[in-house]
């Protein structure tokens, strides 16, 4: 299971990333830091998010 996350956290970390960034600019923060922190709290959200599409395909 930990390699279908792997590949899972690839695809939604990223996504996830580029959505937080998105959040960031849309909220007029164009700051390196906020952009910075806006991508690494998308890509750390991604990790529970992963876990749980990972666990639903494996049918555990």
């Amino acid at each position: 299971m930990l390699r279908l996350m792997m590949l899972i956290y690839s695809i939604a970390g990223a996504t996830m990333a580029g959505i937080g960034v998105i959040v960031a600019v849309t909220l007029n923060l164009y700051d390196f830091q906020s952009i910075i922190v806006a991508a690494a709290l998308g890509a750390l959200l991604a990790l529970p998010v992963s876990w749980l599409v990972a666990r639903k395909l494996e049918g555990i």
